[in-house]
């Protein structure tokens, strides 16, 4: 993996052009379809489990997670009932309970497995509309004039899965109200119940806040504990988004970022992400797993069984009738490497971000812009010795960036700061060294040092 550059190098159509635009008439000899793949697709693939990748949050596989994929694949279940797959479904209650007890949530939450934290959030804030009692499930919304408008709470840094999800579930746009953010990125409790009040009075119905433990362009954390004081008082459905940073609560030295999420209702976590499960599996853990059901559980006369009322059935709790064996691969990820292996990855990158924290700040042309509480930093080339508008500076950045992923030695990615331009360097991939983090800020500098050099 080491020897391809981390980024593709090719062009837009470049892949489509090398493929016969008809299919084969006759099969085709399988080692030809091997070569094409080295050939063909091989240069096309930005490689995710490059050990630097910076870019975006890493979904770094393992051998064994690997391994599980590849006899998930083999048995090729559908576990939408138990009677369809018996130890899909009954592993993936035990795996989920043992991630439960790693990351220190109460056993009132159960868990349920999906393809990707969009999907997931999506089931939860389903699973809140359905709670406020409006009988949207057998009803909608359409035509309804009865029913009051109803809405969203995120801050302006939450994913843009959680506005998706509004709009697929006819709150819209407009149901979803960005609340701002304090000076380190971080929802403002004070501005929520503003709005929050704001609404009631207005005659809004609230549904659900969306609270996020790490955040995707900072890792920011919200404040969890005020807003889950907040969601009891006024009775609404809390959502905690801790799809990247949630597997840093295995740490006990990270709880501190954790506190009050065990008040909420909902949360995700992706073991893809930061647990080293090949994408994709994302968790799901539900305080009330009977609400989540009641919007979602629908069985025709074909898929009634006799165990029903004994064994979980997993299509219950969400969208998907097909439900690949997921559980497979992060049962063996688990097993293998142990919570305290899992753990000495994460707090080592850590680490590794720390200390690359120090030398962004103690460099003279580049600076930070924002804190570093997990294993990702957003930071900014700003030359000391050359005065620009933030419109040059972003354009710089830009540079910088381009010409560090063209290098194909590292992939890094970006976002924006209230106007600014920043660099996002997130580690998160178990192969990934101090060497490897460490080439990474050389390449910075020497291109840094090429883009201002008088």
């Amino acid at each position: 993996m080491s020897g391809y550059p981390v980024l593709s190098r090719t062009r837009p159509g470049e892949i489509k052009s090398c493929i016969p635009k008809s299919p084969p008439e006759q099969p085709e000899p399988f080692e030809d379809v091997v070569k094409d793949f080295q050939k063909v697709i091989l240069p096309g693939i930005t490689h995710w489990n490059h050990p630097r990748f910076f870019a975006y949050f890493s979904i770094t596989g393992s051998y064994p997670g690997v391994i599980g994929e590849m006899l998930s694949s083999a048995l090729n279940v559908n576990a939408m009932l138990w009677k369809t797959s018996p130890s899909a479904t009954e592993l993936e209650e035990v795996v989920l309970d043992w991630l439960r007890q790693m990351v220190g949530l109460p056993q009132q939450f159960e868990g349920v497995i999906n393809d990707t934290a969009s999907a997931g959030s999506l089931c939860a804030m389903a699973a809140a509309r359905e709670a406020i009692g409006l009988q949207v499930r057998e009803k909608g919304l359409a035509g309804r004039s009865s029913l009051p408008r109803l809405r969203a709470y995120c801050s302006e840094e939450a994913h843009s899965s959680i506005e998706k999800a509004a709009i697929v579930l006819c709150l819209g746009q407009d149901g979803i109200r960005k609340i701002p953010t304090d000076e380190v990125f971080r929802m403002d409790i004070h501005a929520l119940e503003t709005a929050v009040k704001s609404d009631l009075d207005g005659g809004i119905r609230p549904v659900c806040v969306i609270a996020t433990i790490g955040t995707t362009s900072t890792t920011s954390v919200d404040p969890v504990n005020e807003i889950a004081q907040l969601c009891k008082k006024y009775g609404i459905w809390l959502h905690v988004d801790a799809a990247y940073g949630g597997a840093a609560a295995i740490l006990p030295e990270m709880r501190t970022h954790f506190v009050g999420w065990d008040n909420a209702d909902s949360i995700i976590i992706n073991p893809h992400k930061w647990l080293f499960t090949p994408i994709d599996c994302s968790v799901l853990y539900c305080r009330r797993p009977e609400t989540l059901k009641q919007a979602f559980s629908l069985t025709p006369e074909y898929l009634r069984t006799a165990e029903a009322g004994e064994a979980k059935n997993l299509m219950d709790y969400g969208i998907s009738l097909g439900r690949r064996f997921r559980a497979l691969k992060l049962w063996m990820v688990i097993r293998s490497l142990g919570r305290q292996g899992i753990a000495n990855a994460i707090r080592e990158h850590i680490a590794y971000a720390h200390r690359l924290a120090e030398r962004i700040e103690t460099h003279p042309d580049f600076q930070l812009l924002a804190p570093v509480p997990f294993s990702t930093l957003v930071f900014r080339l700003c030359p000391k010795n050359k005065s620009g508008s933030d419109s040059e500076i972003n354009g710089l950045n830009e540079k910088l960036l381009e010409e560090v992923n063209k290098t194909g030695q590292v992939f890094l990615s970006h976002t924006k700061l209230r106007g600014k331009f920043g660099i996002r360097l997130a580690i998160g991939n178990l192969k990934t060294t101090w060497e490897d983090v460490s080439l990474a800020w050389d390449v910075l500098q020497q291109k840094a040092a090429e883009l201002t050099k008088p």
